[in-house]
């Protein structure tokens, strides 16, 4: 997996987009299991922690997107390879000859859930709320666009201010997802309380703290989809217990398996216990903003004492790679040469004597209650942290005042996860490296002016080896400066009962559940 790929996704794959089509009832089910799909049944996938919130221009929780993406479809939507792009509620576009007017078709006879036509009205709407959300959101995805015009009801016109390489990846993003205009007439709040899209299925309720259920979308666009007459995601924090539901077909999908329990379920008679390629990173923020985070030496200390190899055994028991770049394997631009820090106690320790406080300090890590990976890796960082002279408290904070705390700052070190949304690196880099460009440098304060600009130019430039090039200065800087520590690359993991049939996670984390059904 150690090496560049997907370098064509933000150009090239425009020219496939047109000649590309959307999966049918029929091409779904061939490829999805053999037999004929069965109608009806309710998919119960059970997970660790509750949704947050259905608004998809300010949410970056993944329990609530994978909500969402059943609900609200965007134009163009990702290949199961994540890789590549298909036109969905669009059928083509094409680009003016100074590459800064996109016209898009859009598709004809799609409904919303409600019955109302969806038409290019909606579509502006839907990205120009996406691009008020500003840095707050996910706005910052919508930095290039100027503006959006309705030609007719069909057909709308987007204008950026410069050429701009993932605008076709930008608009596949969930935040850019088709809802009414004007929230059909509601409300932001009142709208996403039983929000409304073109997608297979439609909100029915949310218990908080307990289950969110959505049921089939009679209007559905594609004819046939979906399967299914419902979805349950249910919240069951005890990893222990998702296990036996799903052994004892409670449960339809464990969505958060233990890594500790994956090869004996593996070996379970009536489950698959699956894994998919991912673009997943789990990593550390350092919180630069605060001493003494704001010194080289210290995050460079930091990262130099986490043993990745043996992090990969104890956490993921194997299931992953250590992570030496801020970009991962599976992500366009890939450089496995970046220069991240590896494991190198006298390097750290070095590091240490030349930083601020050379005969140690006393921190805090923040990390997520109730999950047994965030635990582990806090547990081994601490005692790694301690040979340099860094005494590391471990705080733990619910889902949702985790990502308060993070938002606003209150933390010193965090564990974070990511993984790619687009099949464009520009998502995570703009979003990683500009403290403009979403939750302030991913929670760090990093402000490097040189990588803004060369991050910028990246986002800017259509050749793909000129891209290339940018993009792993990018890498190599961020690296050099340690702004967040790696720590490794996982793939997804999922286990099903095998009465599951068509359920697939693309490297980007999405999956959709139009094509899934059970066979009882």
């Amino acid at each position: 997996m150690k090496r560049r790929i997907g370098m064509v996704v933000a150009v090239a794959a425009a020219a496939a987009l047109v000649l590309g089509g959307c999966s049918t009832a029929n091409s779904s089910s061939a490829s999805s299991a053999s037999g004929k799909p069965v109608e009806g049944g309710n998919l119960v996938i059970a997970r660790s922690q509750d949704i947050i919130s259905m608004n998809a221009t300010d949410t970056f929780d993944n329990n609530s997107l994978r909500v969402m993406e059943q609900i609200m479809e965007p134009l163009f939507m990702v290949s199961n390879n994540g890789k590549t792009l298909k036109p969905w509620l669009a059928t083509g576009y094409t680009i003016s000859k100074n590459q800064l007017v996109y016209t898009i078709n859009l598709r004809k006879g799609v409904k919303f859930s409600n019955g109302k036509t969806m038409t290019a009205s909606d579509v502006k709407f839907s990205i120009d709320q996406d691009t008020k959300s500003g840095a707050a959101g996910w706005g910052f995805i919508n930095a290039a666009i100027k503006e959006v015009s309705v030609v007719n009801a069909s057909t709308v016109q987007i204008t950026v201010s410069h050429p701009w390489g993932p605008l076709i990846a930008d608009l596949s993003l969930f935040s850019n997802g088709i809802i009414p205009d004007n929230y059909g007439g509601k409300t932001e709040a009142a709208f996403y309380q039983a929000p409304v899209g073109t997608g297979p299925f439609v909100w029915d309720y949310w218990k908080k703290g307990q289950a969110v259920k959505l049921t089939k979308n009679p209007n559905y666009w594609q004819k046939g989809l979906p399967y299914l007459s419902s979805v349950t995601w249910t919240v069951v924090p005890d990893a222990n217990t998702r296990k036996l539901q799903v052994q004892g077909n409670q449960i339809d999908i464990d969505d958060t398996p233990d890594w500790s329990t994956f090869a004996s379920l593996k070996a379970t008679p009536g489950v698959n216990a699956m894994t998919f390629p991912s673009t997943l990173m789990d990593w550390i923020a350092f919180n630069e903003n605060r001493a003494p985070f704001n010194d080289v030496h210290i995050r460079t200390a930091i990262s130099d004492a986490i043993d990745r190899n043996a992090m990969v055994k104890a956490v993921l028991f194997g299931n992953g790679t250590p992570a030496y770049s801020m970009l991962s394997p599976g992500t366009p631009y890939y450089d496995p040469n970046a220069g991240g820090d590896t494991y190198n106690v006298a390097k750290a320790k070095a590091a240490m004597a030349a930083s601020s406080k050379p005969n140690g300090f006393t921190t805090t890590l923040l990390i997520q209650s109730g999950d047994a990976n965030q635990a582990s890796i806090a547990q081994i960082m601490q005692s790694e942290l301690k040979v340099i002279g860094i005494n590391m408290k471990i705080e733990q904070l619910d889902p949702t005042a985790n990502k308060q705390a993070r938002l606003a700052g209150n933390f010193d070190m965090s564990w974070n996860q990511w993984s790619m949304d687009i099949p464009d690196p520009d998502e995570w880099t703009s979003w990683a490296v500009n403290p403009k460009g979403g939750s302030n440098s991913a929670f760090t304060g990093y402000d490097n002016p040189k990588v803004i600009a060369i991050n910028a130019e990246a986002a800017a430039e259509t050749n793909p080896t000129k891209r290339a090039a940018l993009y792993d200065q990018v890498q190599t800087i961020t690296s050099q400066d340690a702004f967040i520590a790696y720590l490794f690359y996982s793939p997804y993991s999922y286990v099903a009962t095998d009465q599951v049939k068509g359920f697939y996670v693309t490297p980007l984390g999405n999956y959709q559940l139009a094509n899934v059904y059970k066979t009882k």
